[in-house]
């Protein structure tokens, strides 16, 4: 069986490490993105189990890696957590994804949520 992959969008490299060993810690591969082309790109051929992605980035921000995303037959099911320390979300990018996180994220609550996501989405 496949281990899943969890696409990690996020312009901090620092914070993508942090995000990336602890989405392993779960037994998921984890691919980066550090802007928005690169998201793009990567989405163009793959489709990764979960993404976790940043709101605001270089080329294209998140809002738009979203809108493509769930306007995307093939990509549309996969669950999105956004991870943002913007408190002003439009509600209509916050209904598109399946949780939103507010930086700075806890370890525990992302192995968390992205564990209950994933389950979600087997069990669907």
């Amino acid at each position: 069986m496949r281990q899943p992959i969890a696409l990690i969008v996020e312009d901090d490299a620092q914070l993508a490490e942090i995000f990336a060993f602890t989405l392993r810690s779960i037994q998921l591969t984890t691919a980066h993105a550090a802007d928005g082309q690169a998201a793009l790109s990567y989405l163009a051929t793959h489709v990764p189990d979960l993404v976790l992605l940043d709101l605001h980035l270089p080329h294209t921000n998140g809002t738009e890696i979203l809108r493509t995303i769930r306007a995307d037959e093939r990509l549309k099911d996969i669950p999105v957590i956004l991870a943002t320390a913007d408190d002003r979300l439009a509600e209509t990018v916050r209904t598109s994804a399946d949780l939103t996180l507010h930086k700075p994220v806890s370890p525990e609550q992302l192995r968390l949520l992205a564990t209950r996501l994933l389950s979600r989405t087997k069990s669907a």
